[in-house]
């Protein structure tokens, strides 16, 4: 991971609560929940088997959308 990426991570890291405890930064973004860069700004496409489990999945229609901001960085930064 890049040192500037690092930092980002980081950054957010402190602005937001996870109940995971960031487990994707500590793994050095080894586990990672599935989700798919669909092109929105803030948002992916949730790929997990139960999206309703967690706090950062929203449903819309028929699809699950991940709102975590550092996860969505990860992807968009880091292609993951």
């Amino acid at each position: 991971m890049k040192e500037s990426t690092k930092r980002e991570l980081e950054e957010l890291i402190g602005q937001i609560k996870c109940p995971k405890d960031f487990v994707c930064y500590r793994s050095g973004l080894q586990e990672l929940c599935k989700a798919e860069d669909i092109g929105m700004k803030s948002y992916l496409k949730c790929l997990e088997e139960n999206p309703r489990e967690c706090v950062f999945s929203q449903g819309y229609a028929e699809s699950h959308y991940c709102t975590c901001p550092l996860r969505c960085h990860i992807a968009k930064k880091e292609g993951k």
